[in-house]
């Protein structure tokens, strides 16, 4: 795959890759870019979901819109949380008046590879979530093991090996 003018970053020493990351992480915060696991896992997904028949159109939700990263077109709301290695998912802070109120209708789990390129996506109903969640003492917040039966038990929308090319 070519990768425009910076497509042998070998060639550079590590202090020239040091800065050029610099460089560009300060030029992608001054345009108001995110590059962040979670960031990338959600375009992913979405653009994902909009690119398949008989998969829902999804919507980036507003910023700021409390553990709801995007939104169907029938107004179902979808938490969308991006893993690389991990093991568990981020969290999901429950309502602050009733610890079990009902926060998405989907929790969508993108596994990305060490590249940033979607390897696979679980989808989650609220009932199922709530059936294997865990409690996180520290954050006072929910997240999702990701075990071999708790993967399992997911609707597996997309699943493709990892890539560890070069």
């Amino acid at each position: 795959m070519n990768r425009g003018p910076f497509a042998d970053l070998r060639k550079l020493n590590n202090d020239e890759l040091v800065i050029l990351r610099a460089n560009i992480e300060t030029e992608l915060n001054r345009r108001g870019i995110l590059f962040k696991v979670g960031e990338v896992g959600e375009k992913l997904v979405i653009s994902f979901f909009n690119s398949k028949p008989g998969l829902p159109n999804l919507l980036q939700a507003p910023v700021g819109a409390k553990n709801v990263d995007a939104l169907s077109r029938d107004g179902e709301r979808y938490s969308i949380k991006t893993v690389m290695k991990a093991k568990k998912t981020g969290t999901v802070y429950p309502d602050e008046k009733d610890r079990d109120k009902q926060l998405f209708e989907y929790l969508v789990v993108a596994k990305l590879d060490a590249n940033y390129r979607l390897f696979a996506i679980y989808r989650y109903p609220w009932g199922d979530f709530v059936r294997i969640r865990a409690w996180d003492r520290r954050m006072n917040a929910w997240y999702l093991p990701l075990s071999k039966k708790n993967l399992e038990m997911a609707e597996l929308i997309f699943n493709k090996e990892p890539s560890y090319e070069d």
